[in-house]
């Protein structure tokens, strides 16, 4: 089945394939950090890039791909006007619930359906888990790939250094350990027990809770 794109000049076509994943055909100059794209077959995520060229050759990109079915980094380099297939990953809402010496555990909150990921198939985010945790779990061809962590969390500051007299907004930041175990670095303001909105990944302070 194949369905016009209307999103963006260099979006050829969207096609719906037999496995419910999407594929949009993009040229290599319009990748961008977080882009899944088939590669010799398999579903690989843009973790960098960079438009490169060299001398009076022409243009390439530069990328760094991890194969997301098996965990495998690795570097790749495009002509800029090559044309590549982006897949756009089946996602459903899912909530975390434990983790076990090799897998997460995850129920779908539509139909509580469970399924597991082992370590490598989530990468460092699995730190970021908490029970009750709303994640967004990626499906390639129904199989679970991959996890997907929310704009922002609300966690409480249980450990950081009290906060010095006259500290303003404007002074340098502190380290500040989350309830989940996570340190990141926090105005010098925040001071244990307070509950802060963070971005998990940017692993980046945003604001007090509210």
């Amino acid at each position: 089945m194949w369905l016009v794109s209307e999103l963006g000049r260099s979006c050829q076509l969207i096609l719906l394939n037999r496995n419910k994943n999407l594929i949009m055909a993009i040229q290599a100059n319009d990748l961008r950090k977080g882009t899944v794209i088939l590669f010799e077959g398999a579903p690989c995520k843009v973790m960098e890039f960079h438009h490169h060229t060299p001398g009076n050759l022409r243009a390439m990109v530069q990328t760094r791909l991890r194969n997301l079915l098996s965990g495998n980094s690795f570097e790749h380099r495009f002509r800029s006007s090559e044309s590549l297939e982006v897949v756009i990953l089946e996602e459903h809402e899912m909530e975390y619930l434990y983790s076990d010496a090799s897998h997460h555990h995850f129920m779908n909150t539509e139909n509580y359906e469970q399924v597991s990921l082992t370590r490598d198939e989530v990468g460092d985010i699995e730190d970021w888990f908490i029970a009750g945790l709303k994640i967004y779990v990626e499906f390639y061809n129904g199989i679970p790939i991959g996890v997907e962590l929310p704009s922002s969390m609300v966690l409480e500051v249980i450990e950081t250094e009290p906060q010095m007299k006259g500290a303003t907004i404007s002074n340098l930041n502190k380290p500040a350990k989350l309830e989940n175990g996570v340190i990141i670095q926090v105005p010098p303001f925040i001071t244990a027990g307070e509950r802060i909105r963070v971005n998990p990944n940017e692993s980046r302070y945003m604001e007090r809770a509210k």
